[in-house]
């Protein structure tokens, strides 16, 4: 679980998104820094029980910075609203799948996959699910799966509105070559957060995911 005051410190700062509020509540942000890295910490220790890939990974590499690059972006707040870490070999600066909690009050979400990949790892990944569509589908419609995350995520903003090149639309698995990034989530209320159980949650969501990113990183590594 993560601290009630964890939940209103972030609040707050979606309210005051400024440096002067910021410093002010240095804190209470360090304070929160250590909440959701403690929580990060034991999501790591028993994932890795199943997971062999992510022994070794600390909870310290896989945590994002609160500053906001605002150098190309119209919107100039300083700080993200959010608390995010992303787990996987290598931590966050990894370019394989992983697993990322995203914890943000009235948008918090479980998930993970291959976000934004270049074009060369698309190109795998779609090569990958082209060639062992069975496998690919079968590992959508896992019990598990689909009752957590029901499909990949399939927005307007990570699909092409056009078959990418070198396949026709009678393909099969047409539907997942257009993908732009290849994601599942769950969304997290405000009250899970809070509770006991989120840690098993957790652990359980990233379990059901662990297959699509063998898959993925399959296909990206041996390709």
């Amino acid at each position: 679980m993560l601290e009630p005051q964890t939940l209103k410190y972030l609040s707050g700062l979606k309210k005051n998104n400024n440096k002067i509020w910021f410093d002010t509540h240095r804190p209470q942000y360090e304070a929160a820094k250590i909440d959701f890295q403690n929580f990060i910490e034991l999501v790591i220790k028993d994932l890795q029980r199943t997971d062999t890939t992510i022994t070794g990974t600390i909870a310290k590499d896989c945590l994002f910075r609160m500053n906001r690059d605002v150098r190309f972006s119209k919107d100039k707040t300083p700080y993200k609203t959010n608390m995010g870490a992303s787990i996987k070999i290598g931590g966050k600066k990894s370019f394989l799948a992983g697993y990322y909690f995203h914890f943000e009050p009235g948008g918090s979400f479980v998930g993970g996959g291959l976000w934004r990949p270049d074009v060369s790892q698309v190109k795998k990944v779609r090569q990958e699910i082209d060639y062992n569509w069975d496998e690919f589908k079968n590992l959508l419609k896992d019990k598990n799966f689909e009752k957590i995350f029901g499909d990949l995520y399939k927005g307007s903003d990570q699909s092409l509105s056009t078959n990418p090149k070198g396949y026709e639309k009678e393909n099969p698995a047409i539907e997942y070559l257009k993908l732009k990034s290849f994601m599942a989530e769950t969304s997290v209320s405000d009250e899970e957060l809070t509770k006991t159980t989120l840690h098993k949650k957790t652990v359980s969501t990233f379990q059901a995911l662990t297959p699509l990113l063998n898959f993925i990183n399959r296909a990206i590594k041996d390709n």
